[in-house]
This record gives structure tokens, C-alpha cells and sequence, in this order.
């Protein structure tokens, strides 16, 4: 199921955000077209760590597209771009503030050749305020957001979340926004300006937790893996190694204490409920880790589970993509890559109608497909080789 085919993109943006945005349109069945600077491309192709020369960070997020090496400053560059936008449905751009309007690839510019344009603009805090104008970085808004300031052991040092999940979840909500616009051009015939931003993105993470503070006038502190409405609901320490408990709701503490042989305290007022236990933190916490410890990390696994109390051994990546249940999910795809061979890939995180998910196009080389989107633009072989001659574009 390919719901996008038909669908042309014109991918301008780099590094995470708008490539995650580009590949999962392309998952969807979008003609992503990559447009990139002739000589280095996206920034993240010189990210390390390299697997035969191609950046893992530029595989992780570029699939399902095709590459055009194209210089925007120069004028043949530039003509060239419009010539691609033609029948575009789609463009994503993520430039630094006033880098589009220089380049004139904006909205406006954009809108005067295609009217009914989706243009999804990435940026870093938005465009309006004070921050309108700063650089956009995963950990610069984990850090204006109060994420940072609410990770961490307590009393122990801050922590940044390690996977940069504000670039990536910026990039899911540019996916939600343009197939929304999508929507709407389909009933109303016109474009739309779709906005997304890193701030956006970080403080809709931080929603619930504002209400929480908003609620109880408390800033939200560092628990490490403890949860400031549930318990327990954390990590805990076996007899050989740990696990993570999630007791959710009074009924899974009753089926806990009937697993761990706690039953005197399941009904006892000062552990029954939820609110009793959180009020009770500290001494809640104690009675599970002693419990624990007496038995191994497997042994509490199975009978956890056993008895539908939420338990999880905690592994490391190599282990979670290796699972049984990972390869169940077919989570991991495949695609065959023309300098590398064979290459793993997290496949689009949703499923149709039980078909299973696969990669049509591997991540591509820089300038893979220029003359080949070129020709589809209408240029003639002597004309992109005009174009390959002046360096207004490449092919590698």
C-alpha cells in the first residue's frame, strides 16, 4: 500500500528533521527528490561513524529518495530547481533564517511558479520573537524546554536524551502537517504554508508535564527512571542484574504483591492506592527493591508476565534488535545499496493492512539521480551536460 504514489516531493532540507519528513513521505510512496550542494551534499554525510565511506546518521534518514546535486546560488542552478518544481506537490526546507529568501526558493518565490504548493518550513524556534533568528538544535531545545533540566539521577548530574528526539519528532509532525494540507488541497484546490519548529516540537513533549506543574505548583525534578505520578513504576535491582517495573494502576499493585509474596501490604493503607504509594515514595520503594533482590532478573520476568504485571528486562540496542519480537514486527528492512550491499533499515513505523513494510530505494549517493531528474524536467542531454559542465550541478 503506497498511499503518497503520485505525490512529488522536493526535499531541500538536511540533517535530521526535514530528511526524516522526506524519507517517511517517500515510505508512504512520495517521489522524494533530495536536492543537495554539489561537493559535500547534506551535512550529515560527514557525520561519523562512516561504513565504507557513506555517513550511518545520512543512511538512517534518506531512503525513498533520490539525489540531485544542484548549486541554488548560481542562475542555471536555480532555473533548474524551478524546472524540477513544475509539477512538484510538496517542498520541505529547513535553511537558517533568511537563507530561503536570499537563495529565493521561500514560499512566496515558490508559490509565484506553483500555487498550490504544500511548503513545509522547518526551523529552529519559529520564526517569530526574540529567538526568531537562532540556529535550531536537538540539544540547545532540550535545554530550553526544561527537558534537560527534568533528566538525571537525583542530585546527580543532568542527562541528555541520548537519540535527539526533538529533531525527530519534529520531523513526524511535518509528515502530520503535510498530509493534512494534502487533505485540505485535495477539498479546497489550494497550497498551504505548513510551519513546524524544534521549540514547538519540545514543548508539546513537555505538555503533560506543564499541566502537572501548572497543577501542583512543583517543577518537575530529576527521578531517573522513576515516574513523579506512578510507583512504582522505575527501575529496580534483582538478585543478579535489573528490571523495569511498571506498576500503572491499583489493580497491577495487587497483582505485584500477589507475584512477590507481598499480599499483607496490597490492601495496607499506606500502599493500596496509588496516591498512598507516591505519597509513600521512598518507603514504596524500598519494600519492591528488597523483595526483588531476592530473586534472579529472569525468574521475575516470567512470573511477572505470567501474572499481567508490566516488567521489561532492560537490554541494550544490539539485544532489542536482535528480539524475536522485533523481527516478528519485521521492524528491521532491508535495501541493497550500489557501494555497500546489503543495508539495515527501522522500516516507517506503521503498517497497512498486515502487508509487510520493505524499502524501495536504497539511501542514495550524492548527485545519484541528476541527470536522470533532470531529464525528467525536460533538459536535454546536451543541456545537463551544459549544466555538469558550469558545476551548476553534479553527478557522482
Amino acid at each position: 500500500m503506497s498511499p503518497l504514489t503520485g505525490i512529488k516531493v522536493v526535499d531541500l532540507s538536511k540533517v535530521l528533521a526535514g530528511p526524516l519528513c522526506g524519507q517517511y513521505l517517500g515510505d508512504l510512496g512520495a517521489d522524494v527528490i533530495k536536492i543537495e550542494p554539489p561537493g559535500q551534499g547534506d551535512d550529515t554525510r560527514g557525520w561519523t561513524p562512516l561504513r565504507g565511506g557513506e555517513s550511518a546518521s545520512f543512511l538512517a534518514v534518506n531512503h525513498n529518495k533520490r539525489s540531485v546535486a544542484l548549486d541554488l546560488k548560481s542562475p542555471s542552478g536555480k532555473r533548474a530547481f524551478f524546472r524540477i518544481l513544475e509539477d512538484a506537490d510538496v517542498v520541505i526546507q529547513g535553511f537558517g533564517a533568511g537563507t530561503a529568501e536570499r537563495l529565493g526558493v521561500d514560499y512566496e518565490s515558490v508559490k509565484k511558479h506553483v500555487p498550490d504548493i504544500i511548503y513545509c518550513e522547518i526551523s529552529g524556534y519559529g520564526r517569530e520573537g526574540p529567538l526568531g533568528n537562532e540556529p535550531g538544535y536537538d540539544v540547545m531545545l532540550q535545554a530550553f524546554s526544561g527537558m534537560i533540566d527534568s533528566i538525571g539521577q537525583p542530585e546527580g548530574e543532568r542527562a541528555r536524551v541520548s537519540f535527539s528526539p526533538v529533531d525527530l519528532g519534529t520531523g513526524m509532525h511535518a509528515v502530520s502537517g503535510i498530509l493534512a494540507a494534502l487533505l485540505e488541497r485535495q477539498r479546497s484546490g489550494c497550497g498551504a504554508f505548513v510551519e513546524v519548529s524544534l521549540l514547538d516540537t519540545a514543548m508539546g513533549y513537555m505538555g503533560y508535564m506543564a499541566h502537572n506543574y501548572w497543577a501542583s505548583g512543583r517543577v518537575p525534578r530529576r527521578m531517573g527512571t522513576a515516574h513523579p505520578s506512578l510507583c512504582p513504576y522505575q527501575v529496580f535491582e534483582t538478585k543478579d542484574g535489573s528490571i523495569m517495573l511498571g506498576v500503572g494502576n491499583d489493580r497491577l499493585w495487587k497483582k505485584f504483591c500477589e507475584c512477590a509474596d507481598l499480599l499483607d501490604y496490597a490492601d495496607n493503607p499506606r500502599f493500596a492506592t496509588n496516591a498512598a504509594r507516591v505519597k509513600n515514595f521512598q518507603e514504596t520503594c524500598e519494600l519492591v527493591t528488597h523483595r526483588l533482590r531476592e530473586r534472579s532478573s529472569e525468574t521475575w520476568l516470567v512470573q511477572l508476565r505470567a501474572a499481567g504485571v508490566p516488567v521489561s528486562a532492560i537490554q541494550s540496542l544490539p539485544e532489542a534488535l536482535n528480539h524475536e519480537q522485533v523481527q516478528a514486527r519485521n521492524i528491521v528492512v532491508r535495501s541493497q545499496h550500489p557501494t555497500l550491499g546489503e543495508v539495515e533499515h527501522i522500516a516507517y513505523p506503521v503498517s497497512f493492512n498486515k502487508l509487510p513494510r520493505d524499502v524501495k530505494r536504497h539511501p542514495p549517493l550524492l548527485g545519484e539521480h541528476t541527470r536522470e531528474v533532470l531529464a525528467q524536467a525536460g533538459y536535454s542531454p546536451d543541456e545537463i551536460a551544459g549544466l555538469l559542465n558550469e558545476g551548476a550541478a553534479a553527478q557522482y
